[in-house]
Formats: C-alpha cells, sequence, structure tokens
C-alpha cells in the first residue's frame, strides 16, 4: 500500500485551490450577468452590480418572457435544434464511417473535395440562391438543410472511426455480420464520446444560429428564438431613445429597463437551455473507447 509523503499533499492541496480557483473565475461573467438581469435599474447603471443582484427585480424576464411571440421563437429553435442535429449527426456519420477505410475506392479524392469544400465555401450570396431555387425562403429546414453537415466534425469523427480496432470489426464480420450492423451494433456504441461530443457541437451551432434566420426568414411566426432575442434589445434600445420600435412592447415598461438588463436577460434565457444539456453528455467524455469490447 503506497502512503503519500507531506509533500504530495501539500502539492494536491494547492492543486485543488488552484483549481477551484480557475473554476470560479470562469464563472464570473455568467455570475454577473445572472445578477444584472435580476438588479434594478438605478444599481445596473450606478454599476454598482458585481456578482448578486442589488434591487432585485424579475422586470427584465417578465419584458422577454411574456410575447406570445417568445414561445412560438422557442419552439421553433427547439425544432431546429433536435432535428437539426438528428439529420447532421446522420450525414456525419454515414459520410464519415466509409472515408475511414483506407481500402475505399477513391477515398483521397473524396477528401481532397470535402477539404477543398471546407477551405473554400461559395459564399453568402450563391448560398442564398440555391436556398431560393429550392423554395426553401421562410421555411424552418432552411435553418436546417444549409449546414447540416460540417466538414470539420466529419473529419474529426473519420479520425476517431480510424482509431478503432479493425480487429473487432473483422471478427464480427466473420461472424456473418452484414456492413450495416457492424456499423450500427458495434462501431457506434464504441464511439459514443466523439459522437456525444459532435453532437453536441451541432446542436450549440444550430440553437445559436442567428445569420440564417436573418438571411432566409421574414415571417414572425418562423423566427427562432436568438432573433427574437435581438429584437427585444433592439425595439427597447429603439423606445428608449425616442425613435419608435416595432412589436409588443410595453413603452412604459421599457422606460423602466436600461438595454444592459435586458441584454443579460437574453443572454441568460438563450444560454440556460442549452447548458442543460451539457450534464446528459458529460459521461461520455471521459467514456474508455473500447473498455470491455475484447476479452482476452
Amino acid at each position: 500500500m503506497r502512503f503519500e509523503t507531506r509533500g504530495e499533499k501539500i502539492f494536491y492541496v494547492i492543486n485543488y485551490i488552484l483549481l477551484t480557483l480557475f473554476a470560479l473565475t470562469t464563472l464570473l461573467p455568467f455570475m454577473n450577468l445572472l445578477a444584472k438581469s435580476m438588479s434594478s435599474n438605478s444599481e445596473v447603471i450606478s454599476g454598482a452590480v458585481t456578482i448578486y443582484p442589488k434591487g432585485f427585480q424579475m422586470d427584465a424576464y417578465k419584458y422577454v418572457l411574456k410575447q406570445g411571440q417568445f414561445v412560438n421563437s422557442f419552439k421553433v429553435s427547439i425544432f431546429v435544434t433536435i432535428v437539426g442535429t438528428f439529420i447532421s449527426m446522420i450525414m456525419t456519420v454515414m459520410t464519415s464511417y466509409p472515408l475511414s477505410k483506407p481500402h475505399l475506392k477513391g477515398r483521397k479524392f473524396f477528401l481532397m473535395l470535402y477539404i477543398f469544400a471546407m477551405l473554400f465555401g461559395g459564399g453568402m450570396v450563391p448560398t442564398y440562391l440555391l436556398v431560393k431555387s429550392l423554395n426553401l425562403i421562410n421555411t424552418v429546414w432552411s435553418l436546417i438543410l444549409p449546414g447540416m453537415i460540417s466538414i470539420f466534425n466529419m473529419l474529426i469523427v473519420k479520425n476517431y472511426f480510424e482509431g478503432l480496432p479493425e480487429s473487432i470489426e473483422e471478427s464480427a464480420k466473420i461472424d456473418g455480420a452484414s456492413d450495416t450492423t457492424v456499423l450500427f451494433r458495434i462501431v457506434l456504441p464504441m464511439a459514443l464520446p466523439v459522437l456525444a461530443t459532435v453532437s453536441l457541437f451541432y446542436a450549440v451551432g444550430y440553437w445559436n444560429n442567428y445569420m440564417s434566420a436573418i438571411l432566409y426568414i421574414t415571417k414572425p411566426n418562423l423566427k427562432p428564438l436568438q432573433q427574437y432575442l435581438y429584437d427585444m434589445i433592439a425595439n427597447a434600445e429603439a423606445i428608449r431613445e425616442g425613435i419608435g420600435g416595432t412589436g409588443n412592447i410595453d413603452p412604459d415598461q421599457a422606460m423602466n429597463l436600461t438595454t444592459a438588463t435586458i441584454t443579460a436577460t437574453t443572454i441568460i434565457v438563450s444560454t440556460v437551455p442549452i447548458l442543460c444539456v451539457y450534464p446528459f453528455l458529460q459521461k461520455y467524455f471521459v467514456k474508455g473507447i473500447t473498455i470491455g469490447s475484447v476479452k482476452g
């Protein structure tokens, strides 16, 4: 049995203290935003708010959440995130798995095409013309299909597949398993860590996608959450400056709120839902790839 020396104990204590301080430091910006979103107008303007609310109030949340458009935009974002992530993962796996096999004919040629497309994209105008020609303008599919596969994510999954033991797949094929069975029953369960990570990348990307809505969506009932929240900030600022504003917003309520408070509230509202996904995927980040897959 190994006993820790006094020096090792001191090292562990200092290490834990430093790591705890570092973790708390990363939380400070989020805590500051949360405090501002719950603080009074005067306290935020004076700069007195740090990491806890002063002059506690929830008017900013009522201002952002009371609109019927919020619920509709939230549903649009949820649909785009879930369906988009599902489609993107199917496309990514179906592309990366065959490209991970050295015996695939034309493998280098296809890889070069993907890398070329990743480095030299068509640009905003050609993409818009393509989406318009497919009659996808003002549809939720315009928020999903243009970005349904990320070549960078595909290369990550491909490299992960290449690191899996070939002997496991060969043993399954000897037992009569088809390529589809090998992929879905053997390879994908072994690749859960990278699949969970890439799924999270896609989900965050779809959830935070703002530019696609600006380019392709004009109907209010199809606006995702990010665009709605931006409109809230813009409208509040316009009302406070006396230059108008759009939407069903109470001018008296908007005048009692600062732009900083509304901005902090919108960030919290848009961040918390996607943060709830992390605990369900965290265990896969540290899970072994082939633990228990080969019995020696």
